[in-house]
């Protein structure tokens, strides 16, 4: 149901042909659902069974309402200052997935710590694959601006063919910096509580720490970079494994 959610709000943050006034009276309209509060049944029937959903699982609202925050943020701005501003915007658009799952499967023995750092390194690894289509179709940068204006990149540099060197200069340092993120993050599969979510967290570290070895020699300007089938399936294996005793 989560998904389902996430989903339907996401759609509405990314329509590139959908006001930004409108996407935020849709977006509340969903926050009034989720609070009991819809006036419209069926044009924020997701949201209503996400909330009996969360009633059901005594699951906190907050999470949703993050989501929410952050997508009508996506609406209106469309730059980052630097690192700490974007980390901003990932704690509300990317670690409530997983405060959900936590809270959703029995909690975890240190807080929410290592799964707020996968998941806003796992943010950036998106928006990194994205950059290209990102700036193209919403005219949207997730990059830092003060480390382009100091590397001596524009956003225009996002519509070429190949990354500048300035440009590669500022998409390493963020691969840098979620290598931090995913130092914490890798303790995550030893801390939740529930054995699937170990294993499941596990396979999910494996990948995007193996995404950022990927991104590091090749370029998302040129191409988006993704995994292939070989480089998944061992990520899933290993994360099984270790996970499972974890």
């Amino acid at each position: 149901m989560f998904y389902q959610y996430a989903r339907a709000i996401d759609d509405i943050a990314d329509n590139p042909v959908t006001s930004a006034a409108e996407k935020i009276s849709r977006l509340e309209g969903f926050a009034a659902a989720l609070n009991g509060e819809a006036i419209d049944q069926h044009a924020f029937a997701t949201g209503i069974r996400m909330r009996e959903s969360l009633l059901a699982s005594n699951v906190p609202v907050q999470h949703c309402l993050d989501l929410i925050d952050a997508f009508k943020q996506d609406a209106v701005k469309n730059r980052y200052e630097n690192w700490d501003d974007l980390m901003h915007y990932c704690i509300r658009s990317a670690a409530p997935v997983g405060r959900y799952l936590i809270d959703l499967t029995g909690g975890s023995k240190a807080g929410y710590g290592a799964s707020d750092a996968l998941c806003n390194a796992l943010q950036v690894i998106n928006h990194l694959q994205d950059c290209k289509d990102d700036y193209e179709t919403m005219d949207r940068v997730y990059l830092p601006m003060d480390w382009m204006t100091a590397a001596g990149a524009n956003v225009e540099d996002l519509a070429r063919t190949q990354a500048t060197p300035a440009l590669k200069i500022v998409i390493n340092q963020c691969i840098a910096a979620s290598r931090d993120l995913m130092l914490e993050a890798n303790r995550l599969p030893a801390d939740v509580v529930s054995r699937r979510l170990s294993m499941e967290s596990a396979a999910i570290v494996n990948i995007a720490n193996t995404l950022l070895n990927v991104l590091s020699v090749e370029d998302p300007v040129a191409k988006r970079v993704k995994l292939n089938k070989l480089q998944y399936a061992g990520c899933v294996a290993r994360g099984a494994i270790s996970g499972l005793f974890a």
